[in-house]
């Protein structure tokens, strides 16, 4: 039996690290995915003696663990749990489980792995068990980008391990094609499950990208709660890839350390922060009639991002490679921010109508041209 999932990435527009300490943020998701597709041996066939495996099909690595050192190392709690309402990793089960992903010996330079690894295997003792099984995951999207890489992982798993669970089915097809939807509840449930891999990757996310990643297009959220954002005109978002890897982990803590070191201030720049989300959340969903009212709504996100990049300095995660995309950028008056966690990773920049109307026009003209210079007409 094969059960494919996939979940997109994101992208936030303002609000990332404030979220984690309360405060509203914007996030949209993208048209990059990532897919798990589950393989699982008839009933019978494989037993004690077969195996969990994980192939990363982008990185060129498998793992695989034999299902009975998962029992003989995880007890208990390698056991099919109560599906419908997920038990956090416990640290005694998260040291067991780090245990098992130390005895493949991941190299320093690919120590990002081992927490991607434990994530996995939590989720698929919990929903499965300690049946044989094979995942393959694929991936559109950079990993440590700050493009929900990492969420998508979680519930494009969990949706796929749900599913075969048999707890969680799909309804109708996207689009005409292939893939069809979960229903509003089963999504829910994914969430929530994505979420539990979220902590054992990252240690305190704030549920803001596993949430995008489950449930598309653009929300709002704050403290655990989302509300659907509906765009009265198109945003159109340049991405920018710095190729700067960091460590989400390392960057939520270092901004909660800084927030205890100086409560005051930093809970200024929160509330700074909640504002700007609460502002942009309302532009975005105004519909812009004209070209008048739609230069001055993209004005108004262009001071927002401009003035949320500026807190995010104060938290202290940017970073010299997204300070030179800011720079490069305010060259051609576009506004530029990091999007995720920060230190490396992707930045955003917006992209006003007047700018793709400009464009259009310069590949028009240039179209026309070559049209002109490659035709000849004969004379009468």
């Amino acid at each position: 039996m094969e059960i494919r999932a996939r979940a997109p990435g994101k992208i936030i527009l303002a609000g990332e690290h404030a979220v984690v300490h309360g405060s509203s943020a914007v996030a949209a998701a993208i048209d990059l995915y990532t897919q798990s597709s589950l393989h699982l041996p008839p009933p019978g066939d494989g037993g004690a003696g077969g195996e969990v495996e994980v192939d990363l099909t982008d990185s060129g690595l498998a793992f695989s663990w034999p299902c009975s050192r998962l029992l003989e190392a995880l007890g208990e709690t390698c056991r099919k749990a109560e599906l419908q309402a997920p038990r956090p990793c416990s640290p005694e089960e998260l040291a067991s489980i780090a245990r098992l992903v130390e005895l493949h010996e991941i190299p320093e330079a690919k120590i990002w792995l081992s927490a991607g690894l434990s994530a996995f295997l939590y989720l698929y003792t919990s929903i499965l068990g300690c049946r044989p099984g094979k995942v393959v995951v694929s991936s559109g999207l950079p990993m440590g980008a700050g493009l929900g890489s990492s969420a998508a992982f979680s519930v494009s798993l969990s949706g796929a391990l749900l599913t075969a669970a048999g707890v969680v089915c799909a309804e109708g097809a996207v689009d005409g094609t292939e893939w069809r939807l979960l229903g509003k509840d089963h999504l829910e449930l994914v969430n929530t499950w994505a979420f539990q891999g979220e902590k054992i990757i990252h240690g305190k996310p704030s549920g803001i990208d596993n949430a995008v990643s489950t449930f598309g297009s653009m929300i709002k959220f704050k403290k655990g709660e989302l509300t659907n954002l509906k765009s009265g005109n198109p945003v159109k978002m340049l991405i920018t890839d710095t190729r700067v890897g960091r460590n989400t982990k390392a960057l939520v803590a270092g901004v909660s350390e800084r927030a205890s070191r100086h409560p005051d201030a930093m809970a200024s720049v929160f509330h700074a922060v909640n504002t700007i989300s609460e502002e942009l959340s309302s532009i975005v969903e105004l519909a812009a009639t004209d070209e008048i009212a739609m230069t001055s709504k993209e004005e108004k996100l262009a001071e927002l991002m401009e003035m949320n990049q500026g807190l995010l300095q104060c938290m202290g995660v940017s970073h010299s490679s997204i300070e030179t995309v800011l720079r490069s950028t305010l060259k051609y008056n576009l506004v530029s921010k990091l999007t995720g966690a920060g230190g490396g990773g992707c930045v955003l920049t917006l992209i006003p109508t007047r700018i793709l109307l400009y464009l259009i026009t310069c590949v028009a003209f240039i179209s026309l041209k070559y049209l002109r210079s490659s035709i000849s007409f004969p004379f009468s």
